[in-house]
């Protein structure tokens, strides 16, 4: 039985690091899953984390994500590139999103997250959302 393929946006990176509703979700998609994370994911939960929490915080998120049972992708090709801008430019999508969007399409993986903004993109690209904070 092959696995299918799952893209983890930051959102779902950070509700399984914080343990936030739909963090088994993510964890049982680690488990069983092929699991891509884009360079992006790691930039953003680095960053997202060095704002809240102590360098060494997100020094050892950082490293956590590294050993996950996921491929990360370090690199963006042009036709990524290219279904990114268009993705950018006709939806109400931050530069990342649109990227992690593009990735996702790409690898025609299903895109884990709960953002609400790339709902906008669900003719273009699988999602699984989970569940959005109250």
């Amino acid at each position: 039985m092959s696995k299918s393929k799952y893209l983890l946006d930051t959102s779902a990176v950070l509700t399984f690091l914080e343990d936030e509703d739909g963090a088994q979700r993510v964890e049982t998609l680690l488990r069983q899953e092929a699991i891509i994370l884009p360079y992006l994911v790691l930039l953003e939960t680095y960053y997202i984390t060095l704002q809240k929490q102590p360098e060494d915080v997100a020094d050892k998120r950082y490293a956590l994500l590294k050993q996950l049972p996921a491929t990360i992708l370090w690199e963006v090709d042009e036709p990524t590139l290219l279904i990114a801008g268009r993705f950018k430019a006709y939806h109400q999508l931050s530069l990342a999103d649109a990227i992690i969007a593009a990735f996702a399409q790409r690898q025609k993986a299903i895109l884990v997250h709960k953002d609400p903004e790339l709902e906008a993109l669900t003719e273009f690209v699988q999602q699984e959302v989970l569940p959005y904070k109250v």
